[in-house]
């Protein structure tokens, strides 16, 4: 078991400004997680924030596009299951949702259903000049 985590105190130095040393006192208290089972409404809409930056930052502006787009136009109707399909295609590599987006590769079966079908109708890429 690790030793409780410890709050940082900052103490002046002449070089550099100020350091850090650990204070001896206080632990910082370790996060609770909920379990998702147990969300109330607030916590769905954390959750669904969350989602919806994780969505918009992928790393290639083209997946920000294709996923990011689709968490705007439907994730505000999701239930829990939807909740969690997304989190797994989020889980997923840039290169193969958008392949799955596009067609040119074959999504896996844990993927397949009625959240995919609409995942691949790309009707909700507003493509415009900014």
């Amino acid at each position: 078991m690790l030793p409780p985590r410890r709050q940082h105190a900052l103490e002046p130095t002449r070089q550099c400004g100020y350091r850090y040393r650990l204070a001896a006192t206080q632990p910082i208290p370790a996060a609770r997680f909920l379990p998702w089972e147990s969300l109330t409404a607030m916590d769905h809409d954390y959750r669904l924030r969350r989602l919806r930056f994780r969505a918009w930052h992928r790393g290639t502006r083209e997946a920000d596009l294709i996923v990011g787009g689709f968490a705007d136009r439907y994730a505000s109707g999701w239930t829990e299951a939807e909740l969690c399909w997304f989190e797994a295609l989020l889980d997923e590599q840039d290169v193969d949702v958008m392949g799955w987006a596009l067609g040119s590769i074959t999504a896996p079966e844990t993927f397949a259903g009625p959240m995919l079908d609409a995942f691949k109708r790309l009707d909700y890429v507003v493509i415009g000049a900014r």
